[in-house]
This record gives structure tokens, C-alpha cells and sequence, in this order.
């Protein structure tokens, strides 16, 4: 109605012009700028609720606007209303929806609200229910939120064409809103620590408190009160003097801004990404810097300013100096040597000293390496690799293991050439016998350490002649022909016409 419209102080006006004054309602209607029924409609209001000037005058506002709109008596055929806290109660089940509690709800009372009615007034209910919210302004430095992003990416495997799921990890910083991104593998408890101490690097600084949702790589176990961290997490804390502060369990507003930075970094980075192709780890996170860098030089909406520039100009002098070095997790796991000298670290193999062989050892392991220790002394280091397989330093091995491993074709080869042409004939002949050349290896080795370098010369031209190659062959010539093979062996005698042979003498 329009008489709804005025205030209670303008209706108090339209009441003492009219009875104080004895204005009529047209007067009363031209010197308030009023349409005169509605004048007339206050007054009979008025009238009807058995007052005068005397009683409202004197009257708060509240009380004359009660008396004028009295509240509407409950219509005894109102339809049935629903426990609404119950509804609020039975929604928090698994699988429970509005739909089945209203089917629930119009079996008991047939004449009750129909469905699209049901949900307004559980709507409207809910807003009665919305506690007050406590907007805690944000100080430059004193405050960066973390968390995963609820989408993933992907990456593809170039050999095998698989594709795995990245998950995105989140930080900003709650007074500029500068926002850090990066890809993980998992949620793991290395993942985390590390984009930690990368998200402060690229922050040049820390805050002074750091809030986290509740993952179990942050909190160990949730608790309003004294909620537990993961030591490795406190040790991070620590090591960077901040403070970690947890989000209450269920309460998104806590962490509001980094719930917006995730939104921000969903519809910005991996939405704009979403028909890329990506074929490594480090290829999606090259892709997601570049679409950061955007983001957080961007002008807002509002006109206001990037958060690029807001960091630069206000926030990142308030932020506390990075410590002298990061902080580095270590993985820490106790293993007994093999038999082959190497420890297996993740489904990887690292050698380390022969002598070490089923002994036990302390493998400490960073982003980029893995050390291994034998009673505090450090005896192998090896980069990390996140492949199967095996990683190998000769100087591991014992000296068998790496003569055997020197052995090659040319190796071999190079040797028979210091014997002579025959011998290098016949053993590039059994190497080449072979379908694979290593399994010539032993034939060769005992070839070439069989005789006296002439008489094996010797015997190699005699075995080529024969057509036969084995290490038999050349040691049964070499036994049977002897007397041949030491003449063939001996140098040839020059022959001159100016030179006396023997038989002058006789």
C-alpha cells in the first residue's frame, strides 16, 4: 500500500497538522507533498485505533506504527508450517535432499505448501537464522592463505599417452591479494612443504600468519582449540618464524580470501588452459606462471589497482626477510644394501661402495637429491630420479664388475689390432657370428689370451683359412700345429746377393 511508504515521522506530521492545526487534507496534503487521500487514509487509520493528537503526540514511533499496522491475527485455515530447524537438521544427511523432505512433508499434511512454496519459505527462514559476520580488517604483511584448488589439470605421458590429474595448489596474500600457483602430482606431505617454501620465494618475504584448511599434510588432527600440525609442517613454521593458524573445520569464511583466490585461479588460469595439452609437470607450470603473471596485473574490476601493484607499493616492505637458506624437507628411510650394492628409494635403485653390501643405511632424500649415510658418514649421493630403473657410479662397483662392464666391440677389437691384421680379422669375425655382439664377449677375452701375440697371428691366419672362429678352434690349432705356427711366427729372413749364406762355409 502507499501509505507503507512514508516514515512513521512523516504519518506523525500528517496526524498533528490535521488535529493540532485543523488543517484540512488537502492543506495538509500540499504542505507535505502528498497526494490528499492518502492524508485522509492515515487519518482514519487513526481513527479506527482510537486515537487522538493528545495520545500521539507524545507516542514512539515504533508504538503509533504498531497501532496503526497492527500484526495479522493468524489465520486459523493457514496451512501447516514445517519444523524448519528440523528440515535444517535432516538436510545435513547423506543423500537428503529438499525434494524428498518435501514429499515427506506434503504425505503428513496434504493441504500443505507446494514444493516451489516449501523452498521459498525454507529460504526465507534460513535468512532469519544467518549470524552476524565479524569483518576482520587485513593488515599489509600479517596474513597469506593456502589451499588446493577443487579442479584439476592434466598432464599426458608422450610414451604411453596416459593422462594424470595435477592438483593446483593456492596462496595469497590476504591484504594485496597477490595470488601463487603451481601443479602437483598429490597432495602429499612433500608437495605441500615445497610450494610453501617456493610460494615465499615468490613472495620475497613471509607473513607473519599463515592459515591453511584443515588437509592432513597441514593438521594432523583438526580441533577448535588446539588443533595438531604435522611436524614437518611446524618444523616449516619455524624455520620461516610464522605463525599457523588453522580454519575452523567447516567455516569457508575463515579463509575467505583464499577461497576467492582459488575462484580467481580457477576462472583465470585453468579455465583459459583447459584446451592446452600438456606433456610434463614442468610444461603445465611454465603455462600457469605466464597466466598468473596476468592475473595479479591485472586491473580489478572496481578501477582499483592491480594486486601486483598493491604488493609492490604497500605490502612487500611489511613482509618479514626469507631466512638465510629455504627450508629443505628431507624424506628419511632406513634400507639394507642389496646384493647388486644398490638401495631402493621409491621404486628407484642407487648404488653405493661394494663394501657396503647388506649393510644398513640412512637414505636422506631432498626434491633433487638422494644421500645415503653408513653410521653418520655420508657414502653415496645420487641425483633423484622419479623413473624405474637403476642409477649407477662405477666407482661402486668392484673391479671385476666394472672391467666386465668396459668390455665392448671396439674394445676388443682395438686389442686384436695391436696383434696384428689376422687376429683383428678373425675376432671382428666372431663378433660378428653373433646375434648379439656380447654374447662374443668370453670367446673373444679367451681368443686373445690363449698365445704368444706371433703364434696367435699364426694360428688366426691358419683358423680364417679354415673358416672357423671359436675359442676351441684356436686353442686346438694352437696345441696340434705348434711346430707350423712357431715357424710362421718366425720373422722372414731378407735375401741379398752380396750377403754369404751358410753353405759358403761348408
Amino acid at each position: 500500500m502507499a501509505q507503507r511508504k512514508l516514515t512513521m515521522r512523516k504519518i506523525k506530521e500528517i496526524l498533528r497538522l490535521k488535529w493540532s492545526l485543523g488543517l484540512s487534507e488537502r492543506q495538509v496534503g500540499a504542505s507535505l507533498k502528498i497526494a490528499h487521500s492518502t492524508v485522509g487514509e492515515y487519518v482514519k487509520r487513526a481513527e479506527r485505533a482510537g486515537l487522538d493528537w493528545s495520545q500521539a503526540e507524545n507516542m514512539p514511533e515504533m508504538a503509533l506504527k504498531d497501532r496503526l499496522f497492527p500484526a495479522k491475527k493468524a489465520d486459523p485455515a493457514a496451512r501447516p508450517q514445517p519444523d524448519w530447524q528440523q528440515i535444517e537438521v535432516e538436510l545435513q544427511g547423506r543423500s537428503v535432499t529438499r525434494m524428498l523432505l518435501w514429499q515427506e512433508y506434503i504425505a503428513e499434511h496434504p493441504d500443505g505448501y507446494g514444493y516451489s512454496q516449501f523452498c521459498e519459505h525454507y529460504r526465507r527462514w534460513g535468512k532469519t537464522q544467518e549470524k552476524p559476520v565479524l569483518r576482520i580488517p587485513k593488515k599489509m604483511g600479517e596474513e597469506a592463505q593456502v589451499d588446493y584448488a577443487g579442479q584439476t589439470m592434466s598432464i599426458i605421458d608422450p610414451k604411453s599417452g596416459e593422462i594424470t590429474q595435477v592438483q593446483i595448489f593456492v596462496g595469497v596474500l590476504t591484504a594485496s591479494g597477490l595470488i601463487y600457483a603451481e601443479g602437483h602430482l598429490s597432495q602429499s606431505l612433500p608437495n605441500w612443504v615445497r610450494a610453501h617454501v617456493r610460494m615465499f620465494d615468490f613472495f620475497g618475504g613471509t607473513p607473519r600468519i599463515l592459515r591453511p584448511d584443515n588437509l592432513k599434510a597441514g593438521v594432523t588432527k583438526p580441533n577448535f582449540y588446539e588443533p595438531d600440525l604435522n611436524p614437518t609442517y611446524h618444523e616449516l613454521s619455524v624455520h620461516y618464524g610464522v605463525a599457523v593458524i588453522p580454519a575452523r573445520v567447516v567455516k569457508p569464511r575463515d579463509k575467505g580470501l583464499g577461497e576467492n583466490a582459488v575462484l580467481q585461479v580457477e576462472r583465470w588460469v585453468i579455465a583459459p588452459l583447459r584446451k592446452e595439452r600438456f606433456f610434463s609437470l614442468h610444461d603445465l607450470n611454465q603455462a600457469i606462471q605466464h597466466r598468473l603473471t596476468w592475473l595479479n596485473e591485472r586491473e580489478r574490476t572496481n578501477k582499483a589497482h592491480s594486486r601486483r601493484t598493491v604488493f609492490e607499493q604497500q605490502e612487500k616492505s611489511t613482509l618479514q626477510p626469507l631466512p638465510a637458506y629455504p627450508f629443505d624437507y628431507l624424506e628419511v628411510k632406513q634400507a639394507k644394501v642389496h646384493i647388486d650394492y644398490h638401495v631402493s628409494f621409491e621404486k628407484h635403485n642407487y648404488s653405493v661402495p661394494h663394501k657396503y653390501t647388506r649393510q644398513t643405511v640412512l637414505i636422506r632424500a631432498s626434491e633433487r637429491l638422494v644421500e645415503i649415510y653408513h653410521q653418520n658418514q655420508r657414502i653415496a649421493c645420487h641425483m633423484r630420479s622419479n623413473r624405474l630403473g637403476y642409477t649407477t657410479e662405477k666407482e661402486h662397483m668392484p673391479a671385476n664388475h666394472r672391467w666386465y662392464l668396459d668390455w665392448t666391440p671396439q674394445r676388443f677389437t682395438r686389442w686384436a689390432q695391436q696383434i696384428g691384421p689376422n687376429t683383428e680379422s678373425l675376432i671382428t669375425a666372431a663378433l660378428e657370428s653373433r646375434r648379439h655382439p656380447e654374447q662374443a664377449y668370453r670367446t673373444c677375452l679367451g681368443i686373445l689370451q690363449l698365445a704368444d701375440p706371433n703364434v696367435l697371428e699364426a694360428a688366426c691366419k691358419l683358423a680364417l683359412k679354415r673358416g672357423v672362429y671359436s675359442y676351441r678352434a684356436i686353442k686346438h690349432l694352437i696345441e696340434t700345429k705348434k711346430d707350423v705356427l712357431e715357424i710362421e711366427s718366425q720373422p722372414e729372413t731378407v735375401v741379398h746377393e752380396h750377403i754369404r749364406g751358410q753353405e759358403y762355409y761348408t
